[in-house]
């Protein structure tokens, strides 16, 4: 049984750097959803006892932080930011840092996947607009929504699971993410500013994006909702995953809003990746020593209760499965609230590495890619390793500062 389930952990995980498995239709999703079935088939477990394996918690939180996300994209809350934005008479250098801005402070409270499908669009518009090359805006958008979701614990899914998992209080993981986000936003608006030189205008293609109109009423109850739970979550122990269900509730309490179009989306595809991977680790685990991972580690001189090490292993694991999978594979081996916070921010900030390092990224890529725009990998890369160096510097350099 041991060997057996070696070679399903080891064939889940080759499917998370692969992106599938050759010959077959399957991606991440499917592979870990198989894997999960494997181990209970191997194991001869229940349903109920598998579900057991499953932090239903993370997953409400995930869950009610996709629906909120949704109030603000379909109340067109971002069309509404975006067009006030295009107002500003601003320089390219200057209208970049703004989207930076925005991108970072919106990911920082909502989901950065779905601020970055509901931003490109808007950018490549107002690129067009006034003619200018809409290519360093758009990276821009992804490396800034990576950084600012690497702020809170409910930027993105790794970060509202590692917190809901460690039960990480939300003041303490954000006074010690502040500086290293910070300062990266700062990096990143001059890394691309400093590569774009003055080749920031450019003729584009017409394009007629949908643009969602702005709906006032539906825009100041969303922004309602996510400022009493940062309020919340910052000053009381309520929580978290229960007081983000009530949230939900009130906001599907609507005469105009259809809850099937907002619970169409849900990103159902990452809740099963999250419930397989789940099952697959702890029953990989149920076999195996608990200990047994990191003693090997040990005995090749890997510690994973040590920050540099965490910050080494976060780095390489989310450019390779991505930062998601990355977690999940991780975080059985985290058991302190610092160590989670790093794992939090450094599996976010790694993300802006190479394409495949974040969802957010692949998604920017696909949407600019319908508008006839190309961001291939060497694109990227040449703004996205800058930044991530230098991210990694200051976060090291901050550690240095508080431990």
């Amino acid at each position: 049984m041991e060997i057996a389930a070696l070679v399903i952990f080891f064939l889940v995980y080759l499917g998370m750097v692969l992106g599938c498995w050759p010959g077959l239709a399957l991606d991440r999703t499917g592979i870990a959803l198989l894997g999960a079935i494997a181990f209970i088939e191997l194991q001869g477990i229940s349903i109920s006892r598998a579900t057991g394996y499953v932090d239903l918690s993370a997953l409400s939180i995930l869950f009610s932080f996709m629906i909120i996300s949704a109030q603000f994209y379909f109340s067109g809350f971002y069309t509404h930011v975006i067009e006030r934005m295009e107002k500003w008479n601003l320089t390219p250098s200057q209208l970049l840092l703004v989207i930076i801005l925005i991108s970072a402070s919106l990911s920082a409270v909502l989901i950065n996947d779905i601020v970055c499908l509901a931003l490109t669009p808007l950018i490549v518009k107002a690129c067009f607009r006034k003619k200018l090359n809409a290519i360093p805006f758009l990276i821009g958008l992804a490396c800034s929504s990576n950084i600012g979701s690497a702020l809170t614990l409910v930027g993105n899914p790794q970060n509202l699971l590692i917190g809901q998992v460690l039960n990480i209080p939300f003041i303490q993981y954000l006074k010690f993410s502040f500086i290293p986000c910070l300062l990266g936003l700062v990096i990143t608006w001059l890394v691309i500013k400093v590569q774009v030189k003055e080749n920031w205008f450019e003729e584009c293609k017409e394009i007629n994006p949908e643009i969602i109109s702005f709906d006032f009423w539906q825009s100041s109850k969303g922004v309602l909702v996510i400022v009493l739970l940062l309020v919340i979550f910052l000053f009381t122990d309520m929580p978290r995953d229960k007081v983000s269900l009530v949230a939900v509730g009130f906001l599907l309490l609507s005469r105009r809003m259809a809850s099937q179009v907002m619970l169409s989306f849900i990103d159902w595809q990452l809740l099963v990746l999250f419930i397989g991977l789940f099952i697959v680790n702890r029953s990989f685990l149920n076999i195996h020593d608990a200990n047994s991972l990191p003693k090997l580690l040990e005995s090749y001189h890997i510690d994973l209760h040590s920050p540099v090490w965490i910050v080494f292993i976060s780095l390489i694991l989310s450019n390779i499965i991505s930062n998601v999978p990355a977690v999940m594979l991780l975080l059985p081996f985290i058991n302190t609230d610092f160590d989670g916070s790093l794992l939090a921010l450094t599996s976010t900030l790694a993300g802006n590495l190479f394409i495949v390092g974040s969802i957010a990224n692949l998604i920017v890529i696909s949407q600019a890619a319908q508008f006839g725009i190309t961001i291939d990998w060497k694109k990227h890369f040449q703004v996205g390793f800058p930044i991530t160096l230098i991210t990694f510097l200051i976060t090291a350099g901050w550690l240095y500062l508080i431990i």
